[in-house]
């Protein structure tokens, strides 16, 4: 069996699970490339995709979901999951989290056997509105 490890990813931490993703299944015994979403050109040679996407703002990677739309003919005719990593505190890990809007389309266009919202990261380094919200959080 070959899969497909198609990711979106902003400043690594996606990349990094779905390396991880890629990881176990071959660990398993299963042929996995692990890609970022943008640079996939076909998903022909594989039986399997799993799209791991980051979430921003309540919404999924921009490649990822390009990605889907892209190969939404093709993901139909495979076994599709999706993953989404974003959440900075712990919800993802003391409750089901719902699919974004976008994961939850792509999930019917595909027919998707699956999702899972894991854990984000954030760089201590990090800029912009996520950082500068989470730090608030962190200091209140």
């Amino acid at each position: 069996m070959q899969v497909l490890v198609a990711y979106g990813s902003k400043r690594g931490g996606t990349a990094g699970v779905s390396d991880m993703i890629g990881e176990e299944l071959t660990s398993a015994g299963v042929c996995a490339d692990v890609m970022a979403a943008r640079q996939v050109r076909s998903v022909d040679d594989f039986d399997a995709v799993v799209v791991a996407g980051a979430l921003y703002a309540s919404r999924w990677h921009r490649d990822a979901r390009r990605f889907v739309k892209r190969f939404a003919p093709a993901l139909r005719q495979r076994a599709v999951w999706f993953v989404s990593s974003g959440p900075l505190d712990d919800s993802a890990t003391t409750k089901e989290i719902p699919p974004v809007t976008q994961v939850a389309s792509g999930m019917a266009a595909t027919s998707a056997r699956g999702r899972l919202t894991i854990g984000g990261r954030l760089e201590p380094d990090a800029k912009g509105f996520a950082a500068s919200a989470h730090g608030q959080e962190e200091c209140r």
